[in-house]
């Protein structure tokens, strides 16, 4: 299993980036598998607590029942449009994509499913310092993080 605390391990400086935009808001974006294989997305709310990323899901919801089924999810950050006239002012955005493990029950709040994520992917995609190009920076277990810009 692959945690947050090993992406903060194997590229501190980006991690950091990327959770900055997912802590930003409260609300995110999460696209599960529904049965005919087709996808739905749905709001969530996540949290970054002991190394892992964990979010969760009330009784009877369909994103639980399709993580339950086919635990592969891509998770977004909020998306923010850009300051008019000051595009460099554009944080990006951040995406997180991998498997949601059932890592047991909620015990605080509202009652439902826990889940940690097993990450695959780290995304950031965002303009480069000049805010000419569209930088899109990926961390994966296996090749670690890369770096593509584009015009």
């Amino acid at each position: 299993m692959v945690a947050w605390h090993d992406v903060e391990e194997a590229a501190p400086q980006f991690a950091q980036r990327v959770r900055a935009l997912f802590d930003a808001h409260k609300h995110k974006t999460l696209a599960t598998l529904r049965a005919d294989g087709s996808p739905r997305i749905s709001g969530i709310e996540t949290v970054f607590e002991d190394g892992r990323l964990t979010f969760g899901s009330m009784p009877g919801a369909r994103k639980g029942a399709d993580l339950r089924r086919d635990p592969r999810f891509a998770l977004h950050s909020a998306t923010v449009d850009p300051v008019e006239g000051a595009e460099a002012q554009w944080p990006g955005e951040a995406k997180i994509a991998g498997r949601a493990l059932l890592a047991g029950a909620i015990t605080e709040g509202p009652e439902g499913d826990l889940f940690h994520a097993d990450i695959d992917e780290v995304v950031h995609t965002h303009l480069d310092e000049r805010a000419t190009r569209l930088v899109v920076e990926w961390w994966t277990p296996a090749h670690g993080l890369r770096r593509v810009e584009r015009e």
